[in-house]
């Protein structure tokens, strides 16, 4: 079986814009509520990426892949406000339909909680779709839910849905 790796994205140069364009558009049109409606127009999404690229100074970037293909991505948020240093939010947690059930939507948070420990943040947070199959992921991953909000977001489809809050605490 092909090794999997995980890498962060610290520059624009490094960030594979084809394998990420296509990831966030199999996201998407498989349902997954990441901020863009379906159907996603590659430059749209392009577009996303190239933005993602140019704040690498406060939102980080992991990415999965096979064999040099993207299957897989994450980002994390630091807050820089004075009275947020210690927490920052997980985004745009992706893998790609093919590659399901692999182990990576636990591997790519794990690179995250590392990073957010050697930089002394202390809290993650984030948003999901309520009653997604992430909601389980994450509570599989040690995350707790903090509440609901209803009408929060609008599905691929259009239609509006509750999202859920999660946060962990990190104490390494």
């Amino acid at each position: 079986m092909p090794e999997l790796t995980i890498r962060a994205v610290t520059t624009p140069a490094d960030g594979p814009a084809a394998g990420l364009t296509g990831l966030l558009i199999d996201s998407v049109h498989g349902g997954a509520s990441v901020g863009f409606l379906a159907p996603l127009p590659e430059q749209t999404a392009l577009e996303y990426w190239n933005q993602i690229f140019a704040s690498l100074d406060t939102v980080l970037l992991w990415v999965a892949e096979i064999d040099g293909r993207v299957v897989g991505s994450v980002q994390l948020a630091l807050c820089t406000r004075p009275n947020g240093v210690h927490r920052a939010e997980l985004q745009k947690l992706l893998v790609h339909s093919g590659y399901r059930g692999r182990g990576i939507a636990g591997r790519l948070p794990a690179a995250c909680e590392d990073y957010a420990v050697s930089v002394r943040r202390t809290l993650l947070f984030l948003d999901t779709e309520a009653g997604s199959e992430a909601e389980s992921i994450y509570r599989h991953l040690g995350w707790e839910k903090a509440g609901e909000i209803p009408f929060y977001f609008a599905r691929p489809t259009g239609e509006l849905h509750t999202t859920a809050l999660y946060y962990k605490r990190l104490e390494r």
